[in-house]
């Protein structure tokens, strides 16, 4: 099979299509003829050398696809089914991947839209059950129109939360059209919010970082009512958990979650852009300026 693999750290260019062995399912594993991959930030951390890890390394997190083959123990799918989840060992940038958690498309997406959304659904019902998120409660999401917290807006809409979510100025709308209340972030946070809530903040999601923690902490109360995603120092020194490192359970039951909340008209998520295989440098290079405008998509195949 064809793959994307980079046998040293450094930039997009390090990024190679090349023929890779075809892997072959292990027990509790389906193997998935790539349709699409998400493109995340976490790849291009990977391929700098970040992360650590040994070379050579594969790319990509998550995909979309049809079932090709079934590991021994595999019920509940079947070979030629539609479905998305995340790549086993994170080798999705290739015509074939492994995966061990995944759920059904809903009819209403396309390959590419199905591969925009493990990572960041993930992410978002993660947190959101870190906090305990539930119905009756108002929340405030940090970062609440990149594509985690435009999931998190939405899964806490869904649980019935009222949301209260920071962009910059000229992504108010967007956030509005998501379900949140917008306000920019920076300084006057807390004073905008409480204005917004005069009866108080329950939680906090921080999924964009850029200092924010101490504001949210000083709305929610304590540090155990915030989790960030995105500013792992700032935890250190404010108590707050950061979610996301080395160890962390996985909420891929979400999969299935957002899968009937689409199927219902109840949450979507935006792709901004989709570049062939061959491309992907130039999708890593838009994901690290830190302005992708929405969710980058590989198109793998379009069979």
């Amino acid at each position: 099979m064809q793959g994307i693999q980079f046998t040293r750290f450094g930039g997009p260019e390090v990024l190679e299509l090349v023929e890779l062995p075809d892997p072959e399912p292990g027990p509790g594993q389906i193997r998935l003829a790539v349709r699409a991959c998400g493109v995340n930030p976490i790849d291009y951390k990977v391929r700098s050398g970040a992360m650590g890890g040994d070379l050579p390394r594969r790319s990509g997190q998550e995909v979309a696809g049809v079932v090709d083959k079934l590991g021994d123990g595999v019920t509940g799918v079947a070979v030629g089914e539609a479905v998305f989840g995340p790549a086993a060992g994170g080798g999705g940038a290739a015509e074939l991947a492994l995966l061990e958690s995944y759920a059904r498309m809903p009819p209403a997406l396309d390959f590419a839209g199905a591969a925009a959304l493990p990572v960041a659904v993930e992410t978002a019902v993660r947190t959101l059950d870190v906090l305990h998120v539930g119905g009756g409660q108002t929340i405030v999401i940090n970062g609440a129109s990149g594509s985690v917290g435009i999931s998190a807006v939405q899964c806490a809409r869904a649980r019935g939360a009222r949301v209260i979510g920071t962009a910059s100025a000229a992504n108010q709308e967007r956030v509005r059209e998501f379900g949140a209340e917008p306000t920019t972030y920076g300084d006057g946070l807390v004073a905008r919010v409480r204005e917004l809530a005069p009866d108080g903040v329950d939680g906090a999601l921080d999924a964009s970082g850029g200092g924010m923690l101490p504001a949210l902490v000083a709305l929610t109360g304590a540090p155990e009512r915030v989790v960030t995603i995105a500013d792992y120092a700032g935890a250190q020194e404010t108590g707050v958990p950061f979610s996301g490192g080395p160890g962390t359970p996985r909420a891929w039951h979400a999969l299935g979650d957002v899968a009937q909340l689409i199927g219902e008209g109840r949450f979507r998520l935006p792709v901004a852009r989709t570049f062939p295989l061959a491309e992907i440098a130039e999708a890593h290079r838009i994901s690290e300026s830190g302005h992708p405008g929405g969710k980058l998509v590989l198109i793998v195949s379009e069979g």
